[in-house]
């Protein structure tokens, strides 16, 4: 297990880098960053001055260069806007953004997976129509939109919940919904889908032609297996969450690092989306490999010592 930790790390940081190129160039083709950073009636002489002082007069290569010496140490710069670290900023907010992603995916696994269960135990039954159903439902349902309608009903309609802003539980369960309901409709299918076919497995049915009780058949030999696939999707889904959590984060002025970027790309706060990007980025990789060292926990044999 050490030696297979020791190589994805290895491999991470390879996408790292990787990354780090592709969002300073993919910024860069953008525009002049300088252009972009002042007002449009900023003078020649003013747009000189900023791009001499910011090293823009410096070939591209040579600006990746120092960008990523100072990645290196933990400098991304500072924010044209807030006149403070990029990296500072994106800290203070990141914990936002993991508390709205972190219950948006546990409303939806607590739900989805038991859900999922039940309508492959009872396939054809009113039960796997309803939840089926319902999954469907929430699939079909943009994010954005449910959130809205949320504020409509709950906030301005009813006065049950706040409309906006962090620090409650109130506060969280509006946001997280509209967020976890369409996870928790591609989970319970998937859950679904891979219950059924594990519990026609030989392993399954020798379990329960030894007359053990059907809920350790389910529960101890089906599900483990079932859930591998399940951990997956779980894990990018997670990851995406934290850095796809825009627009809602806009409808419901969450704090987050997703609201943080769309205030830095209308004040054309370059150095501050650049960091971000690649701060998302390496936590979204981060979030991989430990998905990956799940799988050692839910199923030994896998053989990480050979995978390439």
């Amino acid at each position: 297990m050490g030696r297979y930790i020791v190589k994805r790390l290895w491999h991470t940081v390879y996408v790292v880098v990787g990354i780090s190129i592709i969002s300073f160039f993919f910024i860069h083709l953008s525009g002049d960053p300088v252009t972009l950073m002042l007002p449009p009636d900023a003078t020649k002489a003013e747009i000189e001055i900023l791009r001499e002082q910011l090293g823009f007069n410096d070939p591209l290569v040579v600006q990746y260069w120092h960008f990523a010496s100072h990645a290196i140490r933990g400098d991304l710069g500072i924010s044209l806007q807030h006149r403070v670290p990029a990296i500072n900023l994106i800290l203070e907010r990141l914990p936002a953004s993991l508390e709205l992603a972190g219950a948006a995916m546990l409303i939806a696994l607590v739900v989805s997976i038991p859900l999922g269960i039940i309508s492959a135990v009872k396939r054809g039954s009113m039960w796997d129509f309803a939840s089926m159903l319902g999954a469907l439902f929430g699939l079909s349902m943009p994010h954005f939109w449910l959130g809205i309608m949320m504020v409509l009903l709950f906030s301005i309609t009813l006065g049950w919940l706040p409309t906006s802003g962090r620090g409650t539980l109130a506060q969280l369960i509006m946001p997280s919904l509209s967020l976890g309901l369409s996870l928790m409709a591609m989970f319970a299918r998937l859950t679904r889908s891979v219950m059924l076919d594990v519990l026609n497995q030989d392993y399954v049915r020798t379990a329960r032609a030894k007359g053990l009780l059907e809920k350790l058949v389910i529960g101890k030999h089906a599900l483990k297996n079932a859930l591998i696939p399940l951990v997956t999707v779980a894990g990018m889904q997670f990851g995406f969450l934290i850095g796809g959590t825009v627009i809602i984060e806009t409808v419901f002025a969450w704090p987050g690092v997703g609201r943080l970027v769309v205030q830095a790309i209308f004040t054309r706060d370059y150095p501050l989306v650049q960091a971000a990007v690649l701060v998302l980025s390496v936590l979204f990789v981060m979030i991989n490999l430990l998905t990956d060292l799940i799988y050692l926990y839910l199923d030994p044999q896998i053989s990480y010592l050979e995978a390439k």
